[in-house]
């Protein structure tokens, strides 16, 4: 008698258990995607901060090569091959100075190439050179470069030199 009804041997899912997967699946990439559609901001705004600690790292790495070398404030260093022009004991706030140091790949506002886009090209003591990330049209994403300034007070006196500032603004990014 137990031999009448036929064994079935199920292998599969059934129509009805696909179309339940499949929704689930819908559901849950509809609460997922909202909390990983908006990662490019934060990717800029890790980026200006590692741009912001290799300028100083480099700043500080050049400072330290200088005073190794007994060499003035004023006096070139070397580092990598590379001529860093210094001032105040700290790289220049231009393309020679901390983004040679930093090895930092940018360019004037407005010109072609480069990661990121510079302004405030200049070499002269407490001068500051801005960065922005290439072709940001925001604000509030940058990274400022300010030189080294031995006497920024203008009082003939090195008492009150100033070294290197490198500020991060990330909130806009």
């Amino acid at each position: 008698m137990q031999n009448m009804i036929p064994n079935r041997k199920e292998k599969g899912f059934t129509l009805i258990e696909l179309v339940m997967v499949i929704v689930i699946l819908g559901i849950l990439a509809a609460f997922a995607l909202p909390r990983f559609a908006d990662f490019g901001t934060e990717a800029q705004a890790a980026s200006m901060e590692a741009l912001g600690g290799a300028m100083k790292s480099a700043s500080g790495i050049a400072h330290a090569r200088q005073l190794a070398n007994g060499e003035s404030g004023t006096d070139s260093v070397t580092l990598e091959g590379e001529t860093i022009t210094m001032v105040a004991g700290y790289p220049t706030a231009d393309s020679s100075g901390i983004l040679a140091a930093a090895q930092v790949d940018a360019t004037a506002s407005g010109t072609p190439g480069g990661d990121y886009e510079y302004s405030g090209d200049a070499a002269a003591a407490g001068t500051t050179m801005t960065l922005i990330p290439k072709d940001f049209s925001g604000s509030n994403c940058e990274v400022e470069y300010t030189a080294g300034d031995p006497d920024p007070n203008g009082d003939s006196t090195t008492d009150d030199a100033t070294s290197s500032d490198v500020t991060v603004t990330t909130s806009g990014c």
